[in-house]
């Protein structure tokens, strides 16, 4: 028994082996789906973006919005999302805006995360980019919603689909920044995929009400 069980998983080897030599792959390297070393380096860099923003709550709950640590904190958070902006657009200068069919889930999402948290020129030049990637299913329209309402923002425009939430300087409390066409922004939010308004804002405690019409 000992003896067939080995003849079979000979057999197994020596029939794998003739595949692979008659399609000309290689038995130690195998080809892979995706760039390996990008999606490493993009989970990368989602970790630490994640991880210092999350740190954000924390220290507000122990020293206060606008104390010292806190201002110590977002400048080093600032300072990483300038190195993390500096590789991810080696990257998107490269190769383009890769889908998650390329890198995986978590990498695909690290290319919009850096680009929305970069400084408004860099925002504005992917822009584009990003919206080519939407039609050819390589990023997420719900993600380019909040692209596209930030660079909105940063133009001194309003917001279209309502996913800037800004806070007060002196009371600390969240807000809604202004929305173009409010009566209408559930049918945009729900166009590309996001939760209507009403229910995205009660993460940050913000009991919305919409306007007349």
């Amino acid at each position: 028994m000992a003896y067939r069980t080995m003849r079979n998983y000979i057999g197994t080897l020596l029939l794998s082996f003739l595949i692979h030599f008659a399609t000309g792959q290689s038995l130690d390297k195998p080809e892979l789906s995706f760039n390996t070393k990008i999606a490493i380096q993009l989970d990368s860099i989602h970790g630490e973006d994640q991880k210092l923003r999350l740190k954000t709550a924390e220290i507000e709950n122990k020293s206060g919005f606008q104390s010292q640590e806190m201002q110590n904190h977002w400048r080093m958070i600032h300072k990483k999302d300038s190195m993390n902006v500096i590789e991810v657009t080696k990257i998107l200068d490269k190769f383009g805006w890769l889908g998650a069919d390329a890198v995986g889930g978590k990498a695909n999402t690290t290319l919009f995360l850096v680009i929305q948290h970069a400084d408004q020129k860099t925002q504005e030049k992917y822009l584009p980019m990003m919206r080519d990637a939407v039609k050819n299913g390589k990023a997420q329209g719900s993600s380019l919603a909040l692209l596209e309402d930030r660079v909105a923002i940063g133009q001194g425009r309003k917001q279209i689909y309502g996913s800037q939430i800004h806070q007060s300087r002196e009371t600390g409390r969240f807000f809604v920044a202004p929305i173009e066409d409010e009566v209408n922004v559930n049918k945009r939010r729900a166009s590309v995929g996001l939760e209507p308004l009403e229910e995205y804002v009660k993460r940050w405690e913000i009991d919305y009400h919409f306007p007349s019409k």
